[in-house]
């Protein structure tokens, strides 16, 4: 019997809750083993004359702003979210800023965003790589994010040749996730372990092949 659109909402919540527990769990030894890990694979993962868009890994999120340093380093720019609401109180498309060492300040949800000035939300159509938070993935390239609708409503902006990769612990690139109409496809998950990892659905666009991140 197919379950409802509350029930699937349910189990995602409770989905949520313990993945989150799982990371909280993590040690601060794991922790920061996996985020120098993931800032090692980062630096294959782009080229040097490519925008891409990333994000300051907070609380239990796997990554570090060793990772934003990593990409740093090597991509022509490094674009990180800011996060707003619409005059109706609703989650916005992700606004953007270029990262640089001194700009980043405290900001809604315990994030670290870019101080202004800001680009427009479309901007992610510049990026050749899109660096996505979840708290897991699963091989065809579902994501589960946090439940507020940020990204839902940015990445369909993103260019169609754009790599949407999503950061996860090892344990967190799973078989299969809940799914709902509006989710965007991840091309590929970015883990400690593994680096980058191809995901694919049947019915998923055509997107390049993977860069190496061995």
């Amino acid at each position: 019997m197919e379950t409802s659109s509350t029930e699937r909402q349910e189990a995602k919540q409770q989905l949520r809750r313990r993945l989150l527990a799982a990371r909280r769990a993590v040690t601060a030894e794991v922790r920061a083993e996996e985020a120098a890990a993931l800032a090692r694979h980062v630096r294959r993962l782009v080229h040097a004359d490519e925008t891409v868009c990333a994000y300051v890994p907070v609380g239990a999120e796997p990554g570090s702003l060793e990772l934003v340093e990593a990409l740093h380093a090597v991509a022509a720019r490094v674009l990180l979210p800011v996060v707003r609401h619409d005059e109706d109180g609703a989650p916005a498309p992700l606004q953007w800023a270029e990262y640089r060492r001194d700009n980043l300040v405290r900001a809604d949800y315990g994030l670290l965003e870019p101080a202004p000035p800001w680009l427009a939300a479309d901007s992610v159509a510049d990026a050749a790589v899109i660096l996505v938070p979840a708290l897991a993935v699963d091989r065809t390239g579902v994501r589960l994010g946090r439940g507020a609708g940020f990204y839902d409503r940015t990445l369909p902006s993103a260019a169609a040749s754009a790599l949407l990769v999503a950061v996860v612990r090892d344990d967190e690139l799973v078989e299969r996730l809940p799914a709902e109409p509006h989710d965007v496809v991840m091309t590929h998950a970015l883990t400690p372990r593994r680096g980058l990892v191809p995901l694919s659905r049947d019915d998923s666009p055509a997107r390049p092949g993977p860069r190496s991140a061995e």
